[in-house]
């Protein structure tokens, strides 16, 4: 029997990959998200597809709030074989009118956020030599963006994270790689204007964005045994749009 925890995964990209993992075979998936309520219709969805979920309070910037968590996950159903960190924030603008607190907020949930979970479950999993950790970084961590340098430096630093990880980890079963979403149609991206999104679009060679589905099913294929022999990677969902 396998468990999942996704973090961040009320809705978007998060609520895409607990219903891929469900679907693929995942029997337990824990939903969690800064409000327990907020995950019950993630939990009634990955129900329907026919495998057990709970919603869970986590707050990724705070250690106690993770180690309860990870604790109640481990006395329930006895292991932690997935984990995906995707909880995340933007607090966008120009670096000179980039506030202290808003560099803090984002560097504290995107990146110490995954610090602390992957701290927490790598303890379950070392013990038994198995376990995926799926980081969700970005395309603007790989190449910037500008008035993002909060969120650029969080996604860039989740990638050296998932690297450094995969290195330490990698001896005792345990894998760690990363999927680096570019342009993802979300509700962000639906109230840009049409000029704004061909431009976005023009900067892809495909020349349409992708769906949270597109993330789901990278993530999926790096959580399962199909990758087995694959960690310390990081997998571009972006269209084309940049090819390191």
């Amino acid at each position: 029997m396998s468990t999942a925890i996704v973090t961040g995964s009320a809705r978007g990209i998060g609520r895409a990959i607990c219903e891929k993992l469900a679907k693929d075979g995942v029997e337990n998936i824990v939903v969690c998200d800064v409000k327990a309520e907020w995950c019950e219709e993630t939990v009634e969805a990955v129900k329907a597809l026919g495998a057990n979920a709970v919603a869970m309070e986590i707050n990724v910037a705070e250690g106690a709030s993770i180690d309860a968590g990870v604790e109640a996950i481990i006395k329930q159903f006895g292991a932690i074989d997935i984990c995906v960190n995707n909880a995340g924030i933007t607090r966008d603008g120009l670096l000179m009118r980039m506030t202290e607190e808003d560099w803090d907020s984002v560097l504290d949930i995107n990146l110490k956020g995954a610090f602390l979970m992957t701290k927490a479950v790598s303890r379950h999993m070392l013990r038994a030599r198995k376990g995926s950790i799926v980081n969700i970084a970005s395309v603007v961590g790989l190449m910037g963006n500008a008035g993002q340098c909060n969120y650029s430096a969080s996604k860039g630093g989740l990638v050296a994270l998932t690297k450094s990880a995969a290195r330490e980890l990698g001896a005792r079963g345990v894998r760690v790689n990363a999927v680096a979403p570019g342009f993802i149609k979300s509700k962000m991206t639906d109230v840009l204007t049409e000029d704004v999104k061909n431009r976005m679009l023009s900067a892809i060679p495909m020349g349409k964005f992708g769906e949270v589905e597109d993330v789901a099913n990278a993530v999926a294929f790096l959580a399962s045994d199909a990758a087995a022999y694959v960690t310390g990677q990081v997998i571009s969902v972006n269209g084309g749009m940049l090819m390191p």
